[in-house]
This record gives C-alpha cells, structure tokens and sequence, in this order.
C-alpha cells in the first residue's frame, strides 16, 4: 500500500490542499491520501486557531465524494502538540509495509530543518515535494524525493479567514462542504 500523508492547520481547508491531494494521488500513484489535521501544531502555538473539531469537520466536508483523499484524525485523537515524526510513526506501526510519503509544497520543504526529528521523519518517508511545472528540483540531502507538478494556485488561508470575517465570499476558493460549514458555525468572522 501507497500511503500519502498531506498535514497541515487547515484554518481553513481550501482548494489549493485538496489539489495538492489529487496530484500527488495521481502523480505518485497513491492508494489513499490522508489530510492529518494538527491538533495543537507547535509552530504557531502564539496564534488563535480554530477548534481542532471545527478543523476537521471543514476538512471531512471539503474532500466528501474526493476518491482516495480522507480526513484523518490521527493526530487530534492523539492529543497534545502535534509533531509529524509522530503521526509517521504511528501510521508505519499501523500500517506494516505501506510506503509513506510525505506530502508537502516547496515553501515547507524550505523549513523542515527546524522541525522536531527530522532524521526520524527521514527514515520513514519519501518526501513528496509539490511544486508548479518547470520549477527546478528542491535539493533535500538524505531524504528520498519525489516531485508532484502542480500549477501555482496562490491561496492564503490567513487571506481567506480575513475575507469571512470581512463578509467576503470564499466560494470557489473552500470547497462548497467547508463553506457551508464556516457559514453554519460562524468561523471567522469578526468580533467586538
């Protein structure tokens, strides 16, 4: 089994993931694609973020009827801040013999060095860097590498959050499940 892991905040899911998903699925010949959603992601621990159950039901809402791509809970059932060393270990230990990828754009592959346990991550991973066509490779030493073209859709989740609390619409950018659910529990927007 083929086993592709794309983590992330998700605060909120938009279509730039979900493509990310589908092209690495396609290009790298993936039986499933897991979007792990961080339950407590120590990198922004300084920032608000939306409830980890909001997250998810945005992610689950947003890949519904997406063949191969699920939304994974791995690591908010495992609770407390969320290390992607972690999560690869546990889904190895699960899944005896499934190769794993890691699925991650060039700006990530640019800051896994400051990472927690990069050499364990290394051992049990292909590093799946999506990046737009023609790009040239990302060199990461020591890690086995593989590249998914994608093309460039400039998509901030910072942006979209401020446009919901603006009132602006995102439809077209969140998947319709997620925008419903961002109307339905009113995320984002603005207070006092």
């Amino acid at each position: 089994m083929r086993i592709g892991v794309l983590g992330g905040t998700f605060d909120p899911v938009h279509v730039a993931h979900v493509f990310a998903g589908v092209s690495a699925r396609h290009a790298l010949g993936l039986d499933r694609v897991l979007f792990t959603v961080a339950n407590a992601p120590w990198q922004k621990a300084d920032r608000r973020i939306t409830s980890a159950e909001d997250r998810f039901a945005m992610v689950a809402a947003a890949l519904e009827g997406v063949d191969g791509l699920e939304a994974s809970r791995i690591e908010i059932d495992r609770g407390g801040p969320t290390y992607t060393a972690d999560t690869m270990a546990d889904l190895a230990a699960a899944h005896p013999g499934a190769e794993l990828f890691l699925i991650v754009g060039t700006d990530v592959a640019d800051d896994l060095h400051t990472w927690e346990r990069v050499d364990e991550l290394r051992a049990t991973a292909t590093l799946a860097i999506v990046s737009r066509p023609g790009a040239p490779p990302v060199p990461m030493p020591g890690w086995r590498t593989a590249t998914v073209e994608m093309p460039l859709l400039d998509v901030s989740s910072t942006d979209l959050r401020r446009w919901v609390g603006e009132g602006r619409p995102v439809d077209g950018l969140v998947p319709p499940g997620a925008v419903r659910l961002i109307a339905e529990r009113g995320l984002y927007a603005l207070t006092g």
